[in-house]
């Protein structure tokens, strides 16, 4: 038995010491000392809390490409480590025991966009089981970024999940989005939206389509 407890030691400080190494390779050259060794004490902190690691490295690498100060980035590296335990939460309290990390990761971009932690709750729960909470969480990231409110995000992505629509018609909503936009008018991507999410209630609404049942008392 004492054999097997170092070995399962020594398996695990392998595999830490692996993913330091990998980390310090990635960063090298690519961005300051002192955000390197931000990045190596929060993606440390992150793992073991069972958060992903990438968003703070690609935070911190495409920082420094653009030639942004060490301070900022480093202020934004704490700010993106405080929105995937946010984003985490969210998704606990949306029913995930253990939430995968990509949907963690996507949750903290759909907050950086301008999203709450109750709107990735309810984003959560509208796509499960049948669609992908990462990529409903990044749809809703990309349309809150193109200026549509959170409220109105939320409503169209349940709307159309719940009339249906599966990952794919999800993933089209951005380009339905800039579409409705395009054809000028002055339409705003709010109102687009809006117009997206009253064509997904009409057509819940046609005559022939199956309604829901209602839950056995």
């Amino acid at each position: 038995m004492k054999t097997l407890c170092v070995s399962l030691v020594l398996a695990i400080s392998a595999t830490a010491l692996g993913a330091q190494q990998d980390l310090t390779a990635r960063l090298a050259g690519r961005v300051s000392p002192e955000v390197a060794a931000l990045v190596q004490q929060l993606a440390t902190s992150a793992a073991a809390r069972g958060l992903p690691v990438d968003p703070l490295i690609q935070k911190a690498i495409e920082g420094s490409a653009k030639g942004v100060p060490a301070d900022r980035v480093a202020t934004a590296l704490r700010v993106l480590s405080g929105q995937l335990d946010a984003a985490a939460a969210a998704l606990q309290q949306a029913g995930a025991a253990q939430p995968d990390t990509d949907a963690i990761a996507a949750g903290a971009f759909a907050l950086n966009a301008g999203l709450s932690g109750q709107n990735v709750a309810a984003l959560a729960v509208a796509s499960r089981p049948s669609n992908s909470v990462a990529a409903t969480l990044r749809v809703a990231s990309t349309l809150a970024a193109m200026g549509v409110p959170a409220a109105d995000v939320v409503e169209l992505v349940t709307q159309v999940i719940a009339t249906g629509g599966g990952t794919n018609e999800v993933l089209g909503l951005p380009a339905a989005d800039m579409a409705g936009v395009s054809r000028g008018g002055g339409v705003t991507p709010a109102q687009a939206a809006a117009g997206l999410a009253r064509a997904a209630a009409a057509r819940a609404n046609a005559p022939g389509q199956q309604k829901p049942r209602p839950p056995h008392p």
